[in-house]
């Protein structure tokens, strides 16, 4: 039988913290590594014995990568604070720690909340890799989208995990319009040049995959508009990158010059 240690990076989660926490309560050890909140984070994480740390926000890669180096366990889950395993995903992973693990990590189905509603069972989802042997891998350095890297086999178990993340579409704009800066300067660092004919053609490619072949269709109105705002997403990631690339060819030349002057001072009148 192996254990296992859960660890979770946090930041003003006391919405979902205490659902994420139940679901892998469990666990051999529970790891929260907190940037500093100030909700209700720290108290819900205590009262579940989680060993709690804090440490400012490094970036999602390396603040995982510090979570995972606290755990005291060689096999580990990654959850994020607003991602929760079904009980069917807890039963699977409890059986494959009880068994010993056949693989050097495995991949779990996320189903995502889609605004008001869950996404339907029959969308394929993606499949993300939590579960692993951290002395086979390490999270990434990505300062978007972090995950965990293995060296060796990796598996798929069957049941899913559902993530509520996306509350509203506001929520799901904020985030791509953020997700999509903090991805400029990465691309730039590994010699990702801007092709404006992406900006064209991907979007509408990326929202028939996700609307027709990924089966999005069937969470209705929800799965459109989702599908939509990925697409926006797609685009703004190229498009920020070509803009990237002319604001450093032209600079800020547009902009008026700034004045020398000295401002004139209200002189007391007669």
């Amino acid at each position: 039988m192996e254990k296992l240690s859960a660890f979770v990076t946090t930041f003003n989660n006391d919405r979902t913290l205490a659902a994420c926490l139940e679901s892998v309560k469990w666990a051999d050890e529970i790891v929260v590594l907190d940037s500093f909140s100030t909700d209700g984070t720290e108290r819900i994480a205590r009262e579940y014995g989680c060993r709690f740390s804090q440490h400012k926000f490094m970036g999602y890669g390396p603040q995982k990568q510090m979570a995972l180096e606290q755990t005291s366990n060689r096999w580990v889950l990654l959850l994020d604070a607003d991602e929760v395993l079904s009980p069917e995903s807890q039963a699977e992973i409890q059986a494959l720690m009880q068994k010993g693990p056949d693989a050097d990590g495995y991949t779990l189905p996320r189903q995502e909340q889609l605004f008001w509603k869950m996404s339907s069972p029959g969308v394929r989802m993606n499949h993300f890799l939590r579960l692993f042997d951290k002395t086979r891998g390490r999270v990434s350095d990505m300062p978007i989208h972090a995950a965990p890297e293995v060296r060796g086999e990796v598996k798929r178990l069957q049941h899913p995990f559902y993530h509520f993340g996306e509350t509203s579409i506001h929520v799901k704009v904020d985030k791509i319009n953020h997700y999509s800066t903090g991805l400029v300067a990465d691309k730039q660092a590994r010699g990702k040049r801007a092709n404006p004919w992406i900006m064209v053609f991907y979007p509408p490619l990326f929202f028939l995959r996700s609307y027709l072949f990924k089966r999005s269709f069937l969470n209705g109105w929800a799965g459109f508009i989702g599908s939509v705002t990925m697409a926006y997403y797609v685009f703004l990631k190229y498009a920020k990158l070509y803009e990237a690339e002319q604001f450093a060819k032209h600079g800020d030349s547009l902009l008026p010059q700034a004045s020398t002057k000295q401002p004139v001072k209200a002189g007391r009148q007669a």
